[in-house]
């Protein structure tokens, strides 16, 4: 485990840890319990660019390998316009502000519901 990544087997504050200290933004966490099969947790933030997401989705990356996270199932590099980190039962998604406008994962999957969140 790399110094200053604390993990406490929580892989959903493992990757908020690595989406704050890259200095992603708008990151949204929705409770998928009871809602799909797919996932318990999905996570959707953005970087700035194409560089920033990608660096974003590394960071996250290593620190999941880096304490036993896994196997890990990758989708969008080196594009990096959207970077899809499948863990199992969280899904990390990192996009440039665009195409996070187009996608619209949050109203999909009902974010804009009371008992979903917007991380602070």
């Amino acid at each position: 485990m790399s110094a200053g990544r604390p993990f406490d087997g929580d892989a959903v504050a493992l990757a908020r840890h690595c989406i704050e200290d890259m200095k992603a933004e708008e990151t949204v966490v929705i409770d998928l319990t009871g809602k799909t099969s797919i996932a318990d947790t999905m996570i959707i933030t953005s970087g700035r660019s194409n560089r920033h997401v990608g660096a974003i989705a590394d960071s996250i990356i290593e620190a999941f390998k880096d304490a036993g996270i896994g196997p890990l199932r990758v989708e969008g590099f080196p594009a990096c316009d959207w970077v899809l980190i499948d863990a199992g039962d969280l899904i990390v998604h990192v996009f440039r502000p665009e195409v996070r406008a187009f996608y619209n994962l949050e109203k999909m999957w009902g974010a804009d519901r009371p008992k979903e969140r917007l991380a602070g």
